[in-house]
């Protein structure tokens, strides 16, 4: 698997996570008092760093090839994953981008 493929499904993953997350825990506002529209806006901005521990697949195997990068010289290594964990941020970013205009903004 090549820097591509990790960077895509890492934007993605991210996207989804937030997405989802929003859109289906704004199902509970059915269920009582209040707004979905207002409770995926609730939802989806503490929800994104946890979009981006998904998107990276948690933090320690990260954590780890980012250590072997560092000092072991691995520099190939560390640029694979910080491209992963940027690629994880746009994703969750685009996401809640996403949810703030189909909620009509904050």
């Amino acid at each position: 698997m090549g820097v591509l493929h990790d960077g895509t499904l890492a934007f993605f993953t991210a996207l989804g996570v937030v997405l989802g997350g929003s859109i289906v825990g704004s199902l509970a506002a059915l269920l009582h008092t209040g707004s979905p529209l207002h409770t995926m806006l609730v939802i989806a901005k503490p929800i994104k760093m946890w979009a981006i521990l998904a998107a990276i697949g948690g933090s320690f195997t990260t954590i780890q090839a980012i250590d072997t990068g560092l000092w072991a010289g691995e520099v190939r290594i560390l640029l694979h994953q910080l491209i992963v964990v940027v690629c994880g941020f746009f994703g969750a970013s685009a996401g809640y981008w996403l949810v703030l205009t189909l909620a009509g903004g904050e």
